[in-house]
């Protein structure tokens, strides 16, 4: 098994996968284009696998997974390709999780990202959300992003993660990237020290627990920029997870501060192509005036529409407007379009009027 390891890797690159799982009880799989495939016949062992992590994790690394029973690092396989690896036990024994994460920082026009997200990296200051389930993409927008910055202006960025993805090297701006585990001892350690630090921008790989949030709005409200994610499905949703971290007599105050320092909401969802592969479909909430009047006075359901109506005056789009656009293109079929929106009666409507159109 641990002289597999490089075969199944290579094997992930060479087919553009995105993960690689091993776990023990069962056989070896690999994700592609979102569908978990089968990739060997041979049920993998408690043995197998653990001698796996020992290849991997050095003895004291080791033995912290045995104590806290999960440990997350990178993995630098060679030059062009690194790692982010997750081992964690379950009833079976232990798994191993490779996620391929691409060494080039890519572009906004090769990541098919609206223009509007630029404007958002050029923000001064305020917080920026990207939001979406697991492997939507989040990182590696916020990588293009935080590269704009560094590429464009003279900033201190400061960046949390565990582990880090994607490396930056300091261009115009200087970029000081800390690993939890290996630079700092934890998020909340880290995120209690980064204002001593003297930064322009802070990204912290997620929002875990209130106390992470508060440090967040008070970092944006005294003039940083800040970068987060949250695994929730829309701004909708990620408006009302954010309120209801905090206890209910203080949810009035949370929202006045969220509507004067949220500068925007980033949604996104990976999409089947037409021909293979996927494509990013992505909701865009900019806090204009209308949005940040509606999250103040708790009107979340009109969000939705706030988006919608705000597209052509703000850049603003919803999930399906964006669908849409990527039917009329020609890049997703009708089905991918109707299953992945967010009202299919209204995407239906929409799907039927263009086709009225071409006739």
């Amino acid at each position: 098994m641990k002289t597999n390891l490089n075969k199944f890797l290579d094997f992930l690159i060479d087919n553009h996968g995105s993960d690689l799982h091993l776990k023990s009880g069962s056989t070896v799989h690999y994700r592609k284009d979102g569908e978990l495939l089968s990739l060997d016949t041979k049920i993998c062992t408690v043995e197998d696998i653990e001698n796996v992590a020992k290849s991997l994790l050095s003895e004291e690394s080791f033995k912290r997974l045995q104590e806290t029973k999960e440990l997350d690092l990178n993995y630098t396989y060679n030059e062009q390709n690194h790692f982010r690896v997750n081992f964690f036990y379950h009833i079976d024994g232990m798994s191993i999780i490779f996620r391929l994460v691409p060494m080039e920082i890519l572009s906004f026009e090769k990541l098919r990202l609206p223009e509007v997200i630029k404007e958002l990296a050029d923000t001064p200051r305020g917080l920026i959300l990207v939001t979406g389930v697991t492997g939507s993409g989040k990182s590696t927008t916020i990588a293009t992003m935080i590269d704009r910055i560094n590429s464009t202006q003279k900033k201190h960025i400061v960046t949390i993660e565990d582990p880090i993805e994607f490396i930056h090297h300091d261009k115009k701006s200087v970029i000081s990237q800390r690993g939890v585990g290996e630079n700092t001892l934890s998020y909340k350690n880290a995120f209690k020290s980064v204002l001593r630090e003297d930064p322009d921008v802070i990204f912290v790989g997620e929002i875990r627990d209130l106390e992470s949030l508060e440090t967040a709005l008070h970092a944006a409200s005294t003039g940083h920029l800040v970068f987060s994610t949250l695994h929730t499905l829309d701004a909708k949703e990620t408006i009302n997870r954010l309120i209801n971290m905090f206890p209910t007599h203080d949810q009035n105050r949370i929202r006045m501060t969220l509507s004067s320092v949220l500068e925007g909401i980033i949604s996104q969802r990976l999409v089947k192509r037409e021909g293979g592969g996927r494509v990013v479909a992505v909701e865009v909430m900019k806090n204009t005036t209308r949005i940040a009047t509606l999250i103040a006075e708790g009107r979340d359901k009109e969000i939705l529409d706030a988006i919608e109506e705000g597209s052509q005056v703000y850049g603003s789009q919803s999930f399906d407007q964006a669908l849409l656009e990527l039917f009329q293109q020609g890049l997703i079929s009708e089905a991918t379009a109707l299953e992945n929106a967010t009202i299919m009666s209204d995407m239906k409507l929409k799907l039927q009027g263009i086709e009225i159109a071409k006739v």
